[in-house]
């Protein structure tokens, strides 16, 4: 068994495409509250935000608008769309459908290989809690997922996955892994059903899981200001 500290993370990420730094950066000022619904999106301070040319940022919007983020009015240009606290309850539960389903995948041919490893990475996470690196909590987590993900042997569902859980910045996923006790008990609970393989469980369990997480980036939302002028959706 490896050492705690052993155990890798995402590491530096590799850059990005240009179009999809473009989407991000926007999606990310989109869920900050700074673009709100309604705002007109000017193409140049976009760019010069990012870095980048003229060209990715049309493409990096259209991509957003094809995920429903902003729409293009004609002869006006892009605008931010409206965002419901629906919407991220309609994005976890898109997601805890497909990850409960590669649970349970993973837990019906489960190695003891895997289960070691995802022992590693509780306990390391459970290291790093108690040591208050909320940073490194979150990149175990993401490695926790993955793991499961991977075992499942089902790429085109798991990329199929990686689509929507990219509709939402990265931000509010660590934020949920690190700051939320429940999602690291959920996680011991998920590791004993695939070591059990009980798929049925395992499941349940992920649902339960990513669901519960919708309350958290409300929350987030509703703090950021997204919502201070809409009613409750």
């Amino acid at each position: 068994m490896a050492p705690m500290n052993d155990i890798p993370t995402r590491g530096r990420p590799k850059r990005r495409q240009l179009p999809d730094e473009v989407a991000s950066y926007v999606r990310e000022q989109i869920m900050s509250g700074i673009m709100r619904p309604g705002d007109f999106l000017r193409m140049e301070p976009i760019a010069e935000a990012v870095g980048v040319s003229i060209t990715p940022v049309r493409e990096g919007l259209l991509t957003l608008r094809s995920e429903g983020f902003v729409t293009l009015v004609p002869r006006r240009g892009f605008q931010v769309a409206k965002f419901t606290r629906q919407d991220v309850r309609d994005l976890f539960w898109a997601q805890s459908r497909m990850a409960g389903e590669l649970a349970a995948r993973t837990a019906k041919k489960a190695t003891p290989e895997l289960v070691d490893r995802l022992r590693e990475i509780d306990a390391a996470t459970m290291e790093a809690a108690a040591a208050g690196d909320t940073e490194r909590v979150a990149d175990l987590s993401h490695s926790f997922h993955r793991e499961i993900n991977v075992a499942a042997d089902s790429d085109r569902l798991a990329r199929v996955l990686a689509g929507v859980v990219n509709h939402l910045p990265s931000q509010f996923y660590a934020s949920i892994e690190a700051h939320v006790a429940a999602a690291r008990t959920q996680h011991r609970d998920i590791l004993d059903a695939v070591e059990a393989r009980d798929a049925k469980s395992a499941r349940k369990v992920m649902e339960a899981h990513l669901v519960d997480s919708a309350d958290h980036v409300i929350a987030m939302l509703e703090k950021s200001g997204l919502w201070a002028e809409a009613s409750p959706a």
